[in-house]
């Protein structure tokens, strides 16, 4: 029974992600800041879970969390650095407050977990690394230039993890979404809504069409990627698209 953690666990991708692991019989350990929604997150999961409140861009939350695992389970041997969060503003009004809380929470933050999860991975020899990056990892679009940096920095990481693990057993991989059907997307339609003057519902169809499928993504949909990535060995270094066909 594999070890699994998750971080971003209270809703959404992560609750998601948390279900499918839990359903294909890891342990798995739920992490954010929010007790009730990671609470909720256990109820959903099959198998056994444990959860762990905490706030991943406190510089020693990686050394906490997994001190915690493996003191319960053992070390580490999935890892989901899921949590993370958006910002939109033109270029000129993204403060510098902006721009740090995008590469702490985006970048740093799944450093410092995937940093903390190599050594027991290493000497295991097999591993399992997967970052949650986005779209905006692999291509630029107005407005989200602090998001998109920090992305497009979180890949980067994956890329030259996997480099560096490739012959240990251990993969790193990188999922990246379109827009998903999450409270994360409808804070994106807010924002639209405050900003143009449009209905919500215009704003919605507007993300939904940026697939090429016509729709949101479903959480499910992006789990099953994370799912793809665990299973395989030769898989590596990948940035996995989960965006309806939006890049070719």
């Amino acid at each position: 029974m594999r070890v699994a953690l998750v971080t971003g666990a209270g809703r959404g991708i992560g609750r998601a992600i948390a279900r499918r692991l839990s359903a294909e019989g890891c342990r798995v350990a739920l992490v954010a800041r929010n007790r009730e929604q990671l609470d909720e997150t256990a109820a959903e999961c099959a198998g056994q879970v444990h959860v762990i409140p905490a706030d991943v861009t406190d510089a020693d939350a990686a050394e906490r969390v997994h001190g915690e695992v493996e003191q319960r389970w053992g070390p580490v041997e999935i890892l989901v650095a899921n949590a993370g969060a958006g910002h939109s503003a033109r270029l000129e009004r993204t403060t510098d407050a902006d721009w740090q809380r995008m590469l702490d929470l985006n970048l740093t933050a799944p450093f410092r977990f995937v940093r903390r999860s190599v050594p027991s991975m290493r000497a295991a020899g097999w591993g399992r690394i997967v970052v949650m990056a986005s779209t905006a990892a692999r291509l630029g679009e107005p407005y989200i230039a602090a998001y998109t940096a920090s992305k497009h920095g979180v890949l980067g990481l994956v890329r030259a993890a996997a480099a560096e693990l490739a012959r240990t057993g251990v993969t790193v991989n990188a999922v990246c979404p379109g827009y998903v059907d999450t409270p994360m997307t409808e804070q994106t339609i807010a924002t639209i809504v405050a900003t143009t003057g449009r209905s919500a519902a215009e704003a919605r169809e507007t993300l939904a069409r940026k697939q090429p499928i016509g729709r949101l993504i479903q959480p499910d949909e992006v789990a099953e990627a994370v799912w793809f990535c665990v299973r395989s060995g030769a898989v590596t270094g990948q940035a996995i698209q989960v965006d309806g066909g939006a890049e070719q």
